[in-house]
C-alpha cells in the first residue's frame, strides 16, 4: 500500500535539456501521483499533478517547507561560459544541488538522482570534473536510502541556450559515434532523452545504496528496457 508521498517526485532543472525530458516522462507515468518543480522560471507546462515553485536559489531555505518529495531528480547544470565565472558555475553545479539535497533529506526524501559527468572526481585536474566530483562526495555523505549518480559523456540534443563549443562537439560525435565500441563505448555522445528515461528507470527500480552509472551503462538502459530488447 502506497501513499501520496511515496509516489511523489521533485525536479530541479526542469527547464533544461535533460530536466525538461524528465518532467515530460514523469507527467506521463502513472506511478507518480504528484510532481513538484523547483525553478527560477516557469516550465510553461500545465498538468493536474504538477506543482511549480518559483524560487531564488540563493534563498532556497525560505521555501524549505514546500521542497519535499520521495524521489528527487537533480538536473541542474551549466557551463563556465554560460555561468560567467568559475564561482557562479560552482554555485549552480555544486552549492545549489547540495542545498536542495539537504532540504529534501530533512523532509523525508529517500531517493536522490543527480547528473554529474563522466570522469567526475574531486581529484581531477579538469575544473569541471573536479566540481562534479566534489558534489558527488557531498551527496554520498548525506546517506540517502538510494543515491543514483549518472555520469554521461557529451549530452546530445537541441538546447534553448547557445553553447557554441558543445554544438561543435555534438557535430563531431554525430559523425564519429560509431567508432566508440568496446571499452571506448562510454565516451560516445549520449542523447538527452536516454539520460532522462534512465533516471526514471533507476528511480522506480528501488535499489538501495549508492550507485554510479557511467555513460555506457545509461545507454544500456535505453537499449535493453525502452527499446524492448
Amino acid at each position: 500500500m502506497t501513499n501520496n508521498f511515496e509516489r511523489s517526485a521533485l525536479i530541479v532543472g526542469a527547464t533544461g535539456l535533460v530536466g525538461s525530458m524528465v518532467l515530460d516522462a514523469l507527467l506521463l507515468d502513472d506511478y507518480y501521483e504528484s510532481i513538484t518543480v523547483i525553478s527560477r522560471r516557469s516550465s510553461g507546462k500545465h498538468h493536474r499533478k504538477l506543482k511549480e515553485i518559483i524560487v531564488d536559489f540563493d534563498k532556497l531555505e525560505e521555501n524549505s517547507a514546500e521542497i519535499k518529495a520521495n524521489h528527487v531528480f537533480c538536473c541542474l547544470g551549466t557551463t563556465i561560459n554560460a555561468a560567467g565565472s568559475k564561482e557562479k558555475f560552482v554555485l549552480v553545479d555544486k552549492i545549489y544541488p547540495i542545498k536542495l539535497a539537504k532540504i529534501c533529506k530533512e523532509n523525508g526524501a529517500t531517493e536522490f538522482l543527480v547528473i554529474t559527468a563522466l570522469g567526475a572526481s574531486k581529484n581531477s585536474w579538469i575544473f569541471y570534473n573536479k566540481v562534479k566530483g566534489s558534489l558527488q562526495d557531498e551527496l554520498i555523505k548525506l546517506k540517502f536510502d538510494s543515491l543514483h549518480i549518472l555520469q554521461p559523456s557529451l549530452i546530445m540534443g537541441e538546447r534553448t541556450e547557445n553553447r557554441g563549443g558543445e554544438k561543435l562537439a555534438q557535430l563531431f560525435f554525430e559523425k564519429t559515434n560509431f567508432l566508440f565500441q568496446g571499452p571506448l563505448k562510454k565516451y560516445a555522445g549520449i542523447e538527452a532523452k536516454v539520460i532522462a528515461l534512465a533516471m526514471v528507470y533507476y528511480a522506480k527500480e528501488g535499489t538501495k545504496g549508492t550507485h554510479v552509472h557511467p555513460s555506457d551503462e545509461i545507454q544500456t538502459v535505453w537499449d535493453d528496457f525502452y527499446n524492448g530488447k
